[in-house]
């Protein structure tokens, strides 16, 4: 089956793969892009001002955390399943580092490194090896959106596809992540991740 590679999340996609039926999905709507998305709502993350328990990205990302994972298609149907070790460590008080190696459900294996570093005002960025300039993140609350762009090889091709991600702090050592995929403004999939910090 032709594939192809789709970058995590961050929250935190690793490099795999899906099916071609995507790709055409994608550039089929995207002509008509403005029609099919009109009208449609974000969230605003001050909504999460008085949340709780409070994200420390530094105290939740320390250490081993577990993390398992499966990627929709729009229809919901599920086309991947996954299992990530992620070792976050930390460069100095601004800067976390994630080295996440995944473990796919059809066997395959792959790696990604985010370099988060806190800014002056208290906002985020990110970096990875296919994302497109910087990612940006704001925290508020126990909530965490991200917002970046990947190059996603598809054969002979590169595409810059949108992602949209938001992650939860659900207690000290759980959060729950949703990364919505989009080109032209049309969604593709979406990823849902729960991560578990490992404190034995």
């Amino acid at each position: 089956m032709s594939q192809f590679k789709m970058p995590l999340n961050g929250a935190f996609f690793g490099k795999d793969v899906a099916p071609r039926a995507m790709v055409k999905l994608a550039m089929g709507f995207g002509l008509s892009a403005t029609l099919l998305t009109s009208g449609c709502a974000t969230q605003n993350i001050q909504a999460y001002q008085n949340t709780t328990p409070t994200l420390d990205m530094h105290e939740f990302f320390s250490g081993q955390i577990d993390g398992w994972g499966m990627f929709q298609g729009r229809n919901g149907e599920v086309k991947k399943r996954f299992y990530v070790d992620i070792d976050a460590t930390h460069e100095g008080d601004n800067v976390i580092v994630l080295d996440e190696k995944f473990d796919w459900a059809d066997g395959t294996k792959s790696q990604r490194i985010w370099r988060l570093t806190k800014q002056m005002d208290g906002s985020w960025k990110g970096t990875a090896g296919d994302v497109i300039g910087e990612a940006t993140g704001e925290v508020v609350g126990n909530t965490l959106h991200w917002n970046y762009v990947l190059e996603l090889p598809v054969e002979d091709k590169t595409y810059k596809v949108n992602f949209d991600d938001w992650m939860y702090l659900i207690n000290d050592d759980v959060m729950l992540n949703r990364s919505v995929m989009k080109k032209f403004g049309v969604e593709l999939g979406s990823v849902t991740l729960s991560m578990h910090r490992n404190n034995k």
